[in-house]
């Protein structure tokens, strides 16, 4: 009878959110700090000032995603409703 039973989903692991965290960061950096070094040319802004405020602000969204994604701390003892009756 075991041919019946569904898989079970398996979450994320640690190593896979870590990895996520950091592309979320790094990401967010990469961009913004590029599209503040397109400014930096565009604009004339000496000394690079735009690259690091844009890095700056990429940082800060990368946190903001990763907090919004990650947040949720999960219970594993948590059973919502597996068959189990009060």
């Amino acid at each position: 009878m075991t041919g019946n039973r569904k898989p079970q989903p398996r979450g994320a692991s640690g190593a896979d959110q870590g990895w996520a965290v950091i592309g979320y960061l790094l990401a967010g950096m990469l961009v913004w700090g590029g599209l503040g070094w397109l400014l930096d040319e565009w604009l004339g802004i000496p000394k690079h000032l735009g690259t690091f405020v844009g890095v700056v602000i990429g940082a800060a969204a990368g946190l903001y995603l990763v907090i919004k994604r990650f947040g949720q701390i999960e219970n594993p003892n948590d059973n919502q409703g597996e068959g189990r009756k009060r």
